[in-house]
């Protein structure tokens, strides 16, 4: 049964307001919507180049069968869909789903929105041919077992594409105590520092899983030009990873 069916209309009217916030580019969700091209531009380079697909012709990704895991408002969700893919936007956090699946009918797309885990996907059998995992690793309890789950959940050949935060002084100082109390991007204590993962553990975690990672690079803020863009070599706060799952 649809939400349309299940919400009544006053709850309804509040989750068209919030979808509203979420895709505001000057509203509090203002820092993810600058770092979301430099993340569309990675991702959409990684799943071309793993599938030999041409980005400049239209619906490149065909075909293809995607996950995101803690899709939030579905920010990453909706380009990939414009990109042709089948997409598929699972998040813990309930109150997300609503809002992504009113603003991908506002936009006109059809995107599988799900309140659900990694695990439980994992568990029905479900898989992808990508998956992205975007600024999650993080927050989970058992990293290693989360990342067990994401594997299970590709196909032979998918590629994993995951991003996170590096654990050093840097990093608290600019994630923690420039993002949270300084600028004000975050509330304090969305991040844990000790939680952090540093890039030659998280490629751990993925060897260990079963994936073989082929790729690292960083996300770096220019506080000067106040733009995100890709680094080959600073992955010293912000980074992302790809990795691909062997054909057996």
């Amino acid at each position: 049964m649809s939400a349309t069916n299940t919400v009544d209309p006053s709850e309804i009217a509040k989750f068209e307001a919030m979808a509203a916030e979420w895709w505001d580019l000057k509203g509090k969700f203002k820092p993810l919507h600058m770092m979301n091209p430099v993340r569309l531009d990675y991702i959409t380079s990684q799943i071309a180049a793993e599938f030999g697909r041409d980005l400049s012709q239209p619906d490149p990704f065909k075909g293809l069968r995607l996950l995101d895991i803690g899709c939030g408002g579905g920010l990453l969700c909706e380009p990939m869909a414009r990109l042709g893919a089948t997409v598929v936007g699972a998040d813990a956090a309930e109150g997300n789903i609503p809002v992504a699946k009113i603003h991908a009918e506002q936009s006109g797309l059809e995107i599988d929105y799900r309140h659900t885990t990694a695990e439980a996907m994992a568990e029905a059998g479900e898989q992808f041919d990508a998956v992205l995992n975007m600024e999650v690793v993080e927050h989970v309890a058992d990293p290693q077992g989360y990342l067990d789950a994401c594997q299970q959940l590709m196909k032979p050949g998918a590629i994993h594409i995951c991003s996170t935060i590096n654990r050093n002084p840097k990093s608290f100082a600019m994630a923690i105590v420039g993002a949270e109390y300084v600028m004000r991007w975050l509330p304090k204590g969305t991040h844990e520092w000790n939680k952090f993962i540093t890039p030659d553990e998280l490629f751990g975690f993925i060897e260990k899983a079963g994936m073989t990672p082929v790729d690292r690079k960083g996300f770096v803020f220019n506080f000067a030009k106040f733009t995100w863009s890709i680094s080959d070599k600073d992955l010293s706060v912000n980074y992302v990873t790809a990795a691909t799952k062997p054909v057996e």
